[in-house]
């Protein structure tokens, strides 16, 4: 507890150092003509609350935008781990998709824009189709060297004495693996998020990511601090709620504590 106290302190103290220069920068150097300072972006902020940006409040904001990622987060981290393990276990299965994987990894899902909306025109298919392919590849070699890292000497003594492949799964193969899983899931979630402004450029009225797209168009500076404050404050709530989820089923591994 006091280790956590301490690094508690040790965040809230290099956020306040941040916040204290990022506020005398925009009072004596020129940066003030183009960009708000904290106070004038936080108030704003939490005004947004109760006065409507647009149509919405920024609670409905954040959620609209939580409801377009955590959709196809969800999906995503369904078929990665399933494919994870499937190349993990077995070796056709390894062969078939791995090449796959490996070429379409590399590509930004901002890559993919132009053909989302031809595949799948301007409505929610299309952002759900972009934070997809944000958790996909993630979550599906992470769940894969998982599978990899099983010790063989375990499955060759299980089988030895007479384990049947569901056993070793259940067994041996989950418990070792789903660290990784959390660990995949976690990249993931702060990848899925971060394209959903990315997403949300596509012809969006509502969510963070559009906070940021109207506010450009208008040149409204505060309104696009304000939608990355949103962005990095719910960011920062869902991986902790994550990690505290990871901590709670990881109890026996040293990552999550």
């Amino acid at each position: 507890m006091a280790e956590k106290r301490k690094r508690l302190f040790y965040g809230a103290v290099g956020i306040f150092v941040f916040l204290c220069i990022w506020y005398a920068a925009t009072k004596v150097t020129s940066l003030g003509r183009i960009m708000p300072d904290p106070i004038t972006v936080f108030s704003s902020f939490f005004a947004a609350f109760v006065k409507p940006i647009g149509t919405k409040s920024m609670a409905l904001h954040i959620l609209i935008s939580l409801r377009r990622m955590l959709i196809p987060y969800a999906i995503g981290g369904v078929c990665g781990v399933v494919i994870g393990v499937l190349m993990g276990w077995y070796k056709v299965a390894d062969a078939v998709f791995m090449p796959y994987i490996q070429m379409l990894r590399p590509i930004p899902p901002i890559a993919w824009i132009p053909l989302s909306i031809i595949w799948f025109g301007f409505d929610e298919s299309s952002k759900y189709f972009l934070i997809f392919l944000a958790c996909f590849f993630t979550i599906a070699l992470t769940t894969y060297n998982g599978v990899h890292s099983v010790d063989e000497t375990l499955v060759r003594a299980a089988r030895m004495l007479g384990a049947k492949d569901n056993q070793l799964f259940t067994t041996i193969v989950l418990p070792t693996t789903v660290p990784y899983i959390f660990s995949g899931l976690q990249v993931a979630l702060g990848s899925a998020w971060a394209t959903i402004v990315a997403a949300e450029m596509i012809r969006s009225s509502e969510g963070v990511g559009w906070l940021i797209v109207s506010g450009q168009d208008v040149g409204n500076m505060t309104q696009i601090m304000v939608g990355i404050v949103a962005i990095a404050l719910t960011g920062l709530l869902i991986t902790s709620i994550m990690r505290g989820v990871e901590s709670k089923l990881c109890a026996w591994t040293v990552r999550g504590k």
